[in-house]
């Protein structure tokens, strides 16, 4: 049997983009280990527009990454990924271990976020994200250029 390069799949995109949608699909794909912070928060009961808890939630699930790709698995990685620097960071740390990393952007227009959103802040248990707040999200996000996506590996799939 094959196996695999060490690889690292990250989903940039604000929020109601489909991150968790791709990723579920391509963990089963790609035989992968999907890891998500808003599903870490929310199951930790904690709130998940909390910064200070999110980012401990993302620096452990970092290092969990990184002892997965060190053992040769395929990670995928929900966090947004918003910044340059934090998408040149991840990108050169998987790098030094031997693993491919892969960038996946999901570019929705911010009607459809806004459309999306208003229906998952009907589900039961979801945490309420307000089209304001979407808004101010997207003035803080960072698009990847064509230079900066071909930076990364191509998709497997």
């Amino acid at each position: 049997m094959a196996r695999w390069r060490p690889r690292l799949v990250l989903l940039c995109g604000l929020p109601g983009a489909g991150k968790t949608t791709v990723a579920r699909r391509l963990e089963q794909e790609l035989s992968a280990v999907r890891l998500s912070p808003d599903e870490w928060l929310a199951g930790l009961g904690l709130d998940l527009f909390d910064g200070d808890a999110r980012e401990r939630v993302e620096q452990r699930l970092w290092q969990h990454a990184q002892a997965l790709l060190g053992s040769g698995a395929v990670v995928i990685m929900e966090n947004g990924f918003w910044e340059r620097s934090e998408r040149d960071e991840k990108r050169l740390q998987a790098r030094a271990v031997g693993a491919a990393v892969e960038l996946r952007y999901l570019q929705v227009p911010i009607e459809e976020l806004e459309r999306r959103i208003a229906l998952r802040n009907q589900e039961p248990g979801s945490g309420v994200l307000t089209a304001e707040l979407l808004r101010s999200c997207q003035e803080q996000f960072q698009p990847p250029t064509q230079d900066e996506l071909d930076l990364f590996d191509a998709p497997l799939l």
